[in-house]
């Protein structure tokens, strides 16, 4: 499992790095002083699992997940309780305080494992079960890209729908679009991308356009370009 550590403190990285010794299926491939260091070396190493301190100089832990292309799973290590509920809340996978207790880092390596172990059933589902990180306000989500229903947009930015939220993220909807599996994402119309797991129903209006139905979300009505493509791919 590779291992990249990002921590304003040289001393909390160098006993990260001294407790993940005990763990021979580890390998710290990487470690970042601030999030914009880290940025580009994630990128660049795409390791499986990130140790991120929450409170940086600059950006902080939660608004260097939002600028992820690439998202590890994630274990956040801070000083400050105060940040405990609001981790919690994005779903991390676990959260440590410091200083770490071996005790607490083995169960949190052991939880990953588990997690990783769950995910990697088929080679196809990797690609649907990868994790995306989601910011609204003081909100924030770990969201899997197979629970994203619908992607509309409002301008510059797009609305995601997934559970009962529907965050409003600042990324154009042809941003978005190109890091999506056409296989599972298809573009209804100039402002909607539909989640092909989430589609309940199809209905078909007088000009032969089709009115989708999602589950948990708005409906979206084709246009008359897409419809036809549509129909061709399912054979409709």
């Amino acid at each position: 499992m590779k291992v990249f550590i990002v921590d304003d403190e040289r001393l909390a990285r160098s006993e990260l790095k001294r407790l993940l010794k005990a763990f021979p299926e580890i390998t710290v491939v990487g470690e970042a002083g601030h999030a914009d260091e880290g940025l580009a070396k994630i990128e660049e190493l795409h390791p499986d699992l990130l140790f991120l301190d929450i409170q940086m100089p600059g950006r902080n832990g939660f608004e260097m997940l939002e600028a992820l292309e690439y998202l590890p799973s994630v274990i956040f290590t801070t000083a400050f309780d105060e940040y405990a509920l609001k981790a919690f809340d994005v779903n991390a996978l676990d959260y440590l305080l410091k200083p770490i207790e071996p005790k607490r880092l083995a169960a949190a390596i052991s939880k990953v494992q588990e997690w990783s172990a769950k995910s990697l059933v088929a080679q196809e589902q990797q690609m649907f079960d990868r994790q995306v990180f989601v910011k609204e306000g003081e909100n924030c989500w770990f969201v899997r890209i197979d629970q994203i229903r619908l992607l509309e947009s409002e301008g510059n930015y797009t609305r995601l729908y997934f559970d009962t939220h529907k965050p409003l993220i600042p990324r154009s909807l042809n941003y978005l679009e190109g890091r999506l599996d056409p296989k599972l994402f298809f573009r209804a119309s100039r402002r909607h991308i539909i989640n092909l797991r989430w589609v309940g129903a199809l209905e078909q209006d007088l000009d032969g356009n089709l009115i989708v139905r999602i589950t948990g979300a708005p409906e979206v009505k084709m246009s008359r370009r897409q419809s036809q493509k549509f129909k061709e791919m399912a054979s409709m």
